[in-house]
């Protein structure tokens, strides 16, 4: 039986580990709120319920299936949806908040296809 990544991850979401790796995600690519502790704190929250979700079975990529779902492409996600739906610190912010989007989906593409398309 195949495992479902997103409960394993969502069992994760209380721990250390998974806060740290998300506020390294937001350091590592420049993230301009990176600093902002309700920022992260709310991210970190928001990123959990979507991994719920998708370990539920609800879809957030088309390329990638619901039990795919990863923490790097969760975290993208949740911070794509904030992106689009607010304007958080005018346009200079706004602006580098894009460039951490591209920046992580330009380095790390494998976490936003399907794993089967992968050559290993």
């Amino acid at each position: 039986m195949k495992k479902n990544l997103p409960e394993l991850l969502h069992q994760f979401t209380g721990t250390f580990e998974y806060e740290l790796l998300v506020r390294l995600m937001l350091l590592h690519w420049k993230h301009p709120m990176s600093g902002d502790v309700d920022y992260c704190e709310t991210l970190v929250e928001v990123t959990a319920e979507l991994l719920l979700a998708a370990s539920k079975g609800e879809r957030h990529f088309e390329d990638l299936k619901p039990g795919d779902m990863n923490l790097v492409a969760a975290v993208w996600f949740v911070e794509a949806q904030a992106f689009e739906t607010r304007d958080s610190g005018g346009e200079k912010v706004q602006a580098e908040r894009k460039a951490w989007l591209d920046a992580v989906r330009h380095s790390l593409p494998s976490c936003f296809c399907d794993p089967g398309d992968l050559d290993y």
